[in-house]
């Protein structure tokens, strides 16, 4: 199924207004929005996920820093940068994620691995589940070198318990292969990755 498809289901929609707690200029979309300032928006402080998941971007062109959007009301900035540490008030496009953009796909299909060295080499874990706590499941290194999606879509992040910067991975990007870090973390000059979870869908 296509990503037409999909639309024409309603299987993705988001509002998105310009000022904080739903005020302001407003904009459903069903589609990717490469720059919200193309809409006649200076910027995105407030956002309803009515179906999901998405993934925003502070810049255009899905560029900076990634925020997971699942299925819910986003009043503020913090309520999707969370506790990132990294401030950023506003975002500037967004897409909707396809977890498994080959057959039908629920949340327990879920699958990643991840590898100590660069290009899938050296000791992996293989999870299927979410971990607040990679350190406490094993995982020695505070750095995540390379990452491969099995199936479904997850979101890592910098620190335990779901915090920091956040990482979105999925199958249908880079045939769900991350050889090293700067194919996920791009702007976040880190390649930390101390937990991680499945994204809703």
């Amino acid at each position: 199924m296509n990503t037409q498809q999909m639309e024409q289901m309603g299987q993705f929609r988001i509002t998105v207004w310009e000022e904080e707690n739903f005020q302001g200029k407003r904009c459903e979309f069903m589609l990717e929005c490469q720059n919200i300032m193309e809409r006649g928006f200076n910027k995105i402080r407030s956002i309803k996920v009515e179906n999901g998941p998405w993934v925003g971007y502070e810049y255009p062109e899905f560029q900076g820093q990634q925020f997971i959007l699942e299925k819910g009301d986003y009043p503020r900035y913090e309520a999707w940068s969370g506790n990132s540490g990294y401030r950023t008030e506003h975002m500037l496009s967004f897409r909707p994620i396809n977890p498994n953009p080959r057959r039908t796909n629920n949340h327990s299909d879920s699958k990643v691995t991840l590898y100590e060295c660069e290009d899938f080499q050296g000791r992996k874990f293989e999870m299927c589940d979410d971990y607040p706590s990679l350190q406490a499941m094993g995982w020695c290194s505070k750095e995540v070198p390379s990452i491969k999606v099995n199936s479904g879509a997850w979101v890592a992040y910098q620190f335990p318990g779901y915090r920091g910067y956040q990482y979105i991975l999925e199958r249908d990007r880079h045939q769900g292969e991350y050889r090293n870090y700067n194919e996920y973390s791009t702007q976040a000059h880190t390649n930390q990755v101390q937990s991680i979870r499945r994204i809703q869908h």
